[in-house]
């Protein structure tokens, strides 16, 4: 054989093979192998031994409980008074994704239920540009349904649902259910009668400091507010305020993108959820109208050090992304192709590369696979909550990652997906898209059976 054919041959192949390894490790260097239960759980397989320390005792935090102050354990007292839960895994468990409350279940633990207003006063409005939210008077910008022994919690949720049934075009119907939202046995008096819920579960843990450490450039350049290419999706960066920087910056997490950074969604966390005061957010989450935080002990002034917060930080950015699995399957390569030309990838972008981070250098310039555009995107009305945050409107979603997502049964036990699992199985979330993804949809209810088991056994495998 030629010897130029050969070596080019030989240099394809090692192309081929290079494009396969990338295709496979969603999470670049990060990425690791592991099935079952703890598939979400391992730090980036590229973190340095040296680091692995710091990032089991972020672990530590994340996964042991609070407790009610005052207590000989002070560096884990402070719970509550009013929570969600007295611990991060008991929403996102083990690193994974929540549920909605089962018809027995007494709490909804997993999820949890934003609470504001409109703004209309010119002193609403004001507050609203820096906030993002006019938080319910009472009640504040999140239901606790948890209260400390012998106190009252904030109230609980309630949910039903209503069957919507969806067809195929050779005729398969599909019974969605469509959540009706209820808050009952509340303990501080009525809610303002213009209150605007949103019930949100916890989402996955796994691969947040890859999506951390996508530039603002790049993010920019996939925005496309006003649809300038004329191809029907305008995604646009959420504008939150970032505690830490004293300035506006883009949103990246929280369904809405409501927060900047993994430093300050975690103090978030652990102020709205667990009840815990920290330098990012001093304040206790009792309203002006609830007397309960001044009448009861704290864990001290801040309750989470700023250690810790560095600590779980340090934790949520390196949790890696599990390897993709069955790439070599006709039927999931199928699924792919089909994916990619109902126009699914619009918004769930398939290739990145990460910034050059100094003092994060397992994060550091990656070749990523997350399908997410972390842009904000219109899903239509099937899905609003009409609760605005920030500049997303009350239709708008920020695009989910999907890396991952084939190991939610081993991890979590359930299929239950988009912000308030109502969809059962991924070919329920698929039909829920409207709005700007309406035209794939469309492009969806169109597939035979083959094709719709090919869709989900590559969805399956990410």
């Amino acid at each position: 054989m030629n010897l130029y054919i050969k070596s080019s041959l030989t240099a394809l192949a090692f192309l081929s093979a290079s494009a396969l390894a990338y295709d496979v490790k969603s999470g670049g260097d990060t990425s690791v192998k592991k099935d079952g239960a703890n598939a979400y759980s391992l730090p980036a397989g590229n973190l340095p031994m040296t680091k692995r320390l710091d990032f089991s005792v972020g672990n530590s935090f994340f996964r042991n409980p609070w407790i009610q102050a005052p207590a000989t354990t002070d560096a884990r007292d402070g719970l509550g008074p009013l929570f969600n839960t007295n611990g991060c895994q008991n929403c996102h468990i083990k690193d994974g994704r929540g549920h909605p409350p089962e018809e027995n279940d007494l709490h909804a633990v997993s999820m949890l239920v934003r609470l504001s207003i409109p703004a209309m006063t010119p002193e609403q409005k004001k507050a609203y540009i820096k906030d993002g939210v006019i938080p319910e008077p009472t009640y504040g910008g999140q239901l606790q349904d948890f209260a400390l022994q012998d106190q009252t919690p904030e109230g609980q949720i309630k949910i039903t649902y209503t069957d919507v049934p969806v067809k195929f075009t050779d005729g398969t119907e599909v019974m969605l259910r469509k959540p009706n939202l209820e808050i009952t046995d509340l303990g501080y008096g009525k809610m303002h009668p213009d209150t605007q819920l949103s019930a949100r579960v916890a989402p996955p843990m796994i691969g947040l400091g890859l999506l951390e450490s996508i530039s603002d450039e790049t993010l920019n350049s996939w925005a496309d507010e006003h649809d300038a290419d004329g191809d029907g999706i305008s995604g646009k960066t959420n504008r939150v305020w970032d505690v830490e920087k004293n300035d506006f910056a883009i949103g990246r997490f929280g369904w809405k993108a409501g927060q900047p950074t993994l430093m300050q969604q975690n103090a978030a966390a652990f102020n709205g959820d667990v009840g815990l005061t920290s330098n990012l957010f001093p304040n206790e989450n009792c309203t002006a109208n609830q007397t309960i935080c001044k009448d009861l002990p704290n864990g001290g002034s801040p309750e989470v050090s700023d250690k810790i917060l560095d600590f779980v930080e340090f934790y949520s950015q390196h949790l890696a992304v599990p390897i993709r699995r069955n790439v070599d399957d006709a039927e999931v390569k199928h699924g792919q192709k089909l994916f990619a030309n109902s126009g699914c990838e619009s918004c769930h972008k398939t290739n990145v590369k990460t910034a050059k981070r100094e003092a994060l250098p397992a994060l550091s310039e990656q070749t990523i696979h997350p399908y997410t555009d972390m842009l904000l995107h219109d899903m239509g009305e099937g899905l609003a909550d009409n609760r605005p945050e920030y500049l997303a409107n009350g239709r708008e979603w920020r695009t989910a990652p999907l890396w991952g997502i084939g190991y939610t049964q081993e991890v979590n036990g359930h299929t239950y997906f988009l912000h308030d699992g109502r969809a059962r199985n991924l070919m329920e979330a698929v039909l829920w898209h409207g709005g700007e993804a309406e035209a794939a949809k469309q492009n969806v209810l169109k597939f035979n059976q083959k094709e719709r088991d090919a869709l989900i056994a590559f969805l399956n495998s990410l």
